[in-house]
Parts: structure tokens; sequence; C-alpha cells
């Protein structure tokens, strides 16, 4: 029923939030791989994406096939696909501010995203932050915090959920860059990586790696 096409594990910070949430909600799916910044990658990734990127998710059902791009899309049908999963809170306004911290996230924090990009598993010196990445950094962790703070369970908000996936990568960015944090969202950053499914990616990241990609 389900295809997801990803980018290289090491690099695609887009492709790990949708691959988690599927890893969540425990419904099988195929992946395809789709090894990026290579001559064909365009190509590639057009076979399948009518915006030129990955990740997507394709789904075939009573005959029909679907195309869902964009990583928070893909994560809100599986939502809706799968309620069982609960991959938002139950409660109301705590499902509206999940859904503000997935949307903060999937908009923002350029200046994060450009000096701390996903090198999933790699760890390397934590570069010359400019001051704007610097405010970016403080707000994120500003959000992990409050949102620990009055979380029931060792996530975000509860039990894991879709504003999990979206900082999933951000999580792996602070590992690999040496990010210094407070207590919490270091013990929030713990949790993430030990998570199976995180296990998995990186098992994925380290044998590109080993097979010579970035």
């Amino acid at each position: 029923m389900y295809t997801l096409i990803i980018g290289n594990k090491n690099l695609s910070s887009w492709s790990l939030r949708p691959w988690l949430a599927l890893k969540a909600a425990a419904v099988p799916f195929e992946e395809v791989l789709i090894r990026l910044d290579q001559p064909e990658t365009r190509a590639s990734i057009a076979h399948y994406s009518p915006a030129g990127k990955v990740p997507v998710l394709k789904i075939e059902e009573n005959g029909k096939t679907e195309l869902i791009w964009d990583s928070l899309a893909i994560c809100e049908t599986l939502a809706e696909r799968h309620p069982e999963a609960g991959l938002w809170p139950q409660d109301r306004l705590l499902r509206a501010k999940a859904r503000s911290y997935a949307a903060e996230m999937h908009a923002g924090f350029p200046d994060m995203r450009d000096q701390l990009s996903m090198v999933f598993a790699r760890r390397l010196e934590t570069p010359d932050l400019r001051e704007t990445t610097q405010k970016q950094i403080a707000r994120i962790v500003a959000a992990w915090e409050e949102a620990l703070a009055a979380s029931e369970g060792g996530f975000l908000f509860g039990r894991f959920s879709i504003a999990d996936c979206l900082y999933a990568p951000v999580v792996s960015r602070f590992v690999t860059y040496g990010i210094a944090v407070p207590a919490a969202s270091q013990a929030y950053i713990a949790r993430m990586m030990a998570l199976p499914a995180m296990q998995e990616w990186k098992s994925g990241a380290e044998a590109e790696i080993a097979r010579g990609w970035k």
C-alpha cells in the first residue's frame, strides 16, 4: 500500500521525518532510496515527485495510485489514515500546540539548517555560529524545555508524535555538532537517539558512509 521515496539517510533530514512517522504508526511500507547529488538524481526524483523533491509517499489502494509530497503533508496524511497510531495528541488544545511546534520547525530556523546541516552518522566540530544561528538554537531549546516541563511522557507532548518526527533531524544535528543544551533537552535527545527507528536509520546512514557516500 505504501512506498516512501527518500534521499540519503545520512543527509536527507526531510526524508527522516515521514519515515519515523511510518515506523511509529507500525504500518508496512516499501522504501525507495535515491542517492542525492548525482548526475541522475534529478531525473530519478522526477519519476516519482511532481515537486522534484524527496520525500514522496506513494499510496496504492483500490487500483489507484496517489502521490503525497512534503514531509509534513505526508505525516498529516498518515495521522488521518491511522488514527489508532496516535501520531497527534488526543487532547484538542495539546494537539493544536503540537501542530504549532511542527509547523514552526517545518517553516523556520534557516540559519540553523545552513550551519548545522544534517550529517546523521558523523561527529563534526562545532562551527563558528552566527548570532542568528545561536538565537534559533536558543528558540528550539526553549520550546523543547517548555514542552518537556509540561509533558507526562518522555517526548514533547507525552507519547511520541509528529512534533518529535519534525524535530528528529535537529536532535541528530545537535549530536553531530556537539551543541550543549540543558539537562531536560539532553535527556530528550538521548531518548530520541535511543529509539529503535532512529538506530535503524543510523545504521542505514553508516552503511552509506561505508560505501563511500557523503
